[in-house]
């Protein structure tokens, strides 16, 4: 009855996989809401409000905040590729074969996100101290936000973004050519995969600084764009004209300063 009750289980990994997945991006999407309100108050959860050098505990909360945030951006536009890892394990130990846990590809992949998150935390550190950001953690320079706008614009047309674009929008071909053995193995996946999202988004994210680090209608605009130009079957041509919606954006944002 036991084994029977674990088999049962086991065909519904893809089920759980996606409960676990979308309850830890509900969690984090959850902070992200209640920071937004909080900050509108004056008040915060995890970010230093200070404008002046960081205490080390103020550091590592500014990771966790941009740790969570990339998390709730990121995790779901990940979904199809972490279902399949899980679909393929299970058929793999239904044929009495080793297969890691699909968990180890997840932390990977949230890896790195983490080390994304350090650099865009030492960024914003750079930036306050520069005074070229505003309290509000958008851009004081409409100069140099026109140049973020232009050059995130002219990624989108890169070769660079296009191939690593072309690695997320199909799971079941890097599973095919970058499957590796064993939970170090799933862990390095995660890791690969991981690489080429970063490769693909990581302009889109330093557009946070344009619209607010902490705006939430601009990190869920942007998330949105992700989960379309990922999963939408024109998401490749919409990314395009997107570029030149940026462009066209940052030229008319250079404009203003100059006028």
């Amino acid at each position: 009855m036991e084994g029977h009750a674990l088999e049962r289980l086991l065909r519904h990994d893809r089920f759980w996989a996606l409960v676990a997945l979308g309850a830890v991006s509900a969690l984090c999407w959850g902070y992200l809401i209640a920071e937004a309100l909080l900050m509108a108050r004056g008040e915060t959860l995890l970010m230093p409000m200070t404008m002046g050098p960081w205490t080390p505990l103020e550091s590592g909360l500014m990771l966790l905040m941009w740790g969570l945030m990339m998390t709730a951006m990121m995790l779901p536009s990940a979904a199809p590729m972490i279902l399949l890892h899980a679909t393929l394990t299970r058929r793999r130990r239904a044929r009495g074969e080793a297969a890691a846990s699909t968990a180890g590809f997840v932390a990977g992949y949230l890896v790195i996100w983490a080390l994304f998150s350090l650099l865009a935390v030492l960024l914003q550190y750079a930036l306050q101290r520069a005074a070229l950001l505003s309290p509000m953690l958008t851009l004081a320079s409409q100069w140099l936000a026109g140049l973020v706008l232009i050059g995130a614009g002219l990624y989108q047309w890169t070769p660079l973004k296009e191939a690593c674009l072309r690695h997320c929008r199909s799971p079941l071909d890097f599973m095919l050519t970058q499957w590796r053995e064993g939970q170090w193995g799933a862990f390095v996946m995660g890791l690969t995969h991981g690489g080429y999202c970063v490769g693909c988004c990581w302009v889109l994210m330093l557009l946070l600084f344009v619209g607010g680090v902490m705006s939430l209608a601009w990190i869920a605009a942007l998330a949105l764009w992700v989960l379309i130009e990922k999963l939408a079957p024109a998401g490749h041509w919409l990314g395009h004209a997107l570029g030149g919606v940026l462009v066209i954006w940052g030229a008319i944002t250079l404009g203003a300063a100059l006028g």
